[in-house]
């Protein structure tokens, strides 16, 4: 007992416990205040996996078979006639010789005939060239043009991530809102974004459009990354005020997405003041979806309530004066008005943009070396995996991505069953 009652002491001295009950009462009051506020963002564990794979090893594509009312959809300038070329190619070697959905390419310029020469013969896909209005690519109306460009040089001249390039400023305005009112995309329900100089490295060999269909998806992306912190400070405390003023309640997407404020009641409002906070304290984690990469519902985004939340976010004004990302715009939108069910990770996929990459690892006797179809594919696939979803991957299955895992985790976490109770409190505490 004496043993016992120095080591007391001890601790009480290093780590300052109070020696009042009255403060006892006090801390003890804070904490369990405390964990009960980071409670309400706890996740719980699914019954049963919401999120699988739709499929898990090649299929025989059905070229033959029913399409859903979609479009792939490339924004480009005429100078990158090769970096678009070379992402058609790979998606059309890959993909769409089979599954043929049409390609519209929008420019916020005409477009040169060696542009549309190139491309139309780099698919065997319809394919259309559209020119983008002046109103929907330029600084709207509102804005004034010599303030929003000096800010956006001086967001240029501190390093920040693109923000120096008014062009970029336009690029994430114009796929936050104007895109999905696009003329030549209203007639379609599904949209594939496909960007200049990307790479896929597997056969797909199912429609993804009719499985996002069958299974009530709304969204779909490959790789999840933070955001860069400088560029969107004051976006999610807009959208937060915004889903308050409008009582949304939070989904368990939304939940996966804060980072519960451990300041006790009533100091943890003034964490507020702070950049990616909402209005009560409660952080942004700044994990979002990757959009250069998206498979998604065309009426998701132009239902009324994002149509509202991108108004709002227009005009304050925060695609020029700070250099808000539509990828960051769309995931919170997504986590905010969409279920966990209908976000869906092509793990299946693999894909490379810049230097970021997913890379499955081959299914396991899924291969099907047999099939006439998927032999028209002349690349030879790497090893098969015990756990590999992909179709005929020509990279190394071994190293799934060069990117960090903890923004996949967070974000799929209200999808996947089973999770340990362990892994939740890890969650919880970090």
């Amino acid at each position: 007992m004496v043993v016992l009652s120095r080591a007391l002491q001890r601790l009480r001295r290093r780590v300052f416990l109070p020696r009042s009950p009255f403060l006892w009462v006090v801390v003890i009051a804070a904490f369990v205040e405390v964990v009960h506020h980071a409670s309400k963002y706890h996740v719980p564990t699914p019954a049963r996996e919401l999120d699988a794979p739709f499929y898990t090893s090649c299929q025989e594509p059905v070229t033959d078979g029913p399409r859903e009312n979609a479009a792939i959809v490339m924004l480009a300038r005429n100078e990158e006639v090769d970096k678009a070329k070379r992402s058609v190619e790979s998606l059309e070697r890959r993909f769409n010789q089979w599954f043929k959905y049409p390609i519209v390419f929008l420019n916020d310029e005409p477009w040169s005939d060696e542009f549309i020469a190139t491309l139309k013969a780099a698919t065997s896909a319809l394919t259309s060239f559209e020119l983008i209005p002046k109103d929907a690519w330029l600084f709207p109306s509102y804005i004034d043009q010599n303030d929003a460009r000096q800010s956006i040089k001086k967001q240029g001249d501190a390093g920040i991530l693109y923000a120096g390039k008014e062009t970029y400023h336009h690029m994430c305005r114009f796929f936050s809102g104007y895109f999905y009112q696009v003329e030549a995309l209203k007639k379609y329900k599904w949209y594939w974004r496909l960007e200049p100089d990307v790479e896929f490295s597997c056969s797909i060999t199912y429609d993804p459009f009719v499985e996002m269909a069958r299974h009530d998806k709304v969204y779909g992306f490959t790789i999840s990354l933070p955001e860069e912190k400088r560029t969107c400070p004051s976006l999610f405390r807009k959208v937060a005020d915004w889903k308050e003023a409008q009582s949304i309640p939070s989904t368990n997407l939304w939940k996966a997405s804060i980072d519960a404020s451990w300041v006790p009641w009533p100091f943890r409002d003034y964490l507020s003041w702070f950049s990616h906070r909402d209005s009560h304290g409660d952080g942004w984690n700044l994990c979002h979806y990757w959009s250069n990469f998206e498979i998604a519902d065309l009426d998701f985004f132009r239902d009324e309530h994002y149509q509202d939340l991108y108004r709002k976010l227009e005009h304050d004004g925060g695609f020029y004066y700070e250099r808000w990302g539509d990828a960051a715009v769309h995931s919170l939108a997504v986590n905010m008005l969409a279920e966990p069910h209908q976000v869906h990770h092509f793990a299946d996929f693999g894909y490379r943009h810049d230097w970021y990459y997913q890379c499955p690892a081959n299914a396991p006797e899924g291969q099907m070396p047999e099939s006439q179809t998927l032999n028209s594919v002349k690349e030879t696939w790497k090893g098969e995996m015990s756990g590999g979803v992909g179709c005929r991957c020509d990279c190394d299955g071994r190293k799934n991505r060069n990117h960090g895992s903890y923004c996949l985790n967070k974000l799929k976490a209200p999808n996947t069953a089973r999770r340990p109770w362990s892994t939740w409190m890890l969650s919880w505490v970090l």
